[in-house]
């Protein structure tokens, strides 16, 4: 498992925008020319790990203690595990990233946790993920799992490939899972988005911005629960939450949807 300090990684620059320590001088870098770009990109990253957990949080009520994070970066405060366990301390969970780096911070985080699996593998390669014998000793795919896609499939370019790997989850969740997922969108702000799209490309990494329409498509059978696909802060904020103001201003959506 190598890792290249002097290339930027997607999982490792998120890190960065969440405050975290778990990344290099090149991410950093990167990072602050993005909020150079976008200066609330700090807020919707913010945004992303707070509609996590409210997801985490809606899976466990319904009685669904098993998740799958993929792409999930580097599990630092408020990521899957902690919500879910605060839940249900017997939640099992497993992080699957492609950046080594992710990988190796993730196992070090999480030690000898017997509840948790941490694989690298890419979204793409679904049966490997699906059918890797750590997966399939920790995950009862007979029972309802939360496949958790946040903040990620905006990296992936649209292939037959791709969708081919979402209705491969989509076929081996049991009814009554949930597929929740984040994604960027330009909204009102084109211009700064599409800079932003810009500098990841230069970086090495896609960004994909794709419409309100394109992302309810990765959805394909999949039941989407209220409110529907809407800008991360509007889908069931917590009490106390700050009201939102204009959502076209903000540059994620999200919802999570039940497979019937």
């Amino acid at each position: 498992m190598s890792v290249d300090p002097n290339r930027p990684s997607a999982a490792r620059i998120y890190d960065c925008l969440l405050g975290g320590t778990h990344n290099f001088a090149v991410d950093r870098e990167v990072a602050e020319r993005a909020v150079a770009l976008v200066p609330d990109l700090p807020r919707v990253a913010g945004d992303n790990r707070a509609f996590l957990r409210r997801a985490v949080r809606l899976a466990a009520a319904r009685g669904v203690h098993q998740f799958v994070d993929v792409g999930s970066g580097i599990p630092t405060e408020g990521n899957v595990h902690e919500a879910a366990r605060a839940a249900d301390p017997g939640a099992r969970v497993v992080y699957v990233d492609i950046d080594p780096t992710a990988v190796i911070h993730s196992r070090q985080i999480l030690g000898a946790d017997p509840l948790t699996v941490v694989l690298q593998a890419d979204l793409h390669q679904a049966d490997r993920i699906l059918d890797d014998p750590a997966v399939r000793a920790l995950v009862d795919f007979d029972r309802p799992v939360c496949l958790l896609l946040v903040a990620m499939l905006h990296f992936i370019p649209d292939s037959a490939d791709l969708h081919a790997a979402l209705r491969r989850y989509r076929d081996a969740a049991a009814p009554g899972s949930l597929l929740a997922i984040t994604h960027g969108t330009a909204g009102s702000r084109t211009e700064q988005l599409e800079a932003l799209a810009d500098l990841y490309v230069r970086t090495g990494t896609p960004l994909v911005l794709r419409d309100h329409d394109a992302i309810l498509d990765l959805f394909d059978g999949w039941d989407l629960l209220d409110p529907g696909l809407v800008h991360l802060p509007r889908w069931r904020p917590d009490p106390g939450d700050p009201p939102v103001g204009d959502p076209a201003a903000y540059a994620g959506l999200g919802a999570v949807g039940v497979r019937a």
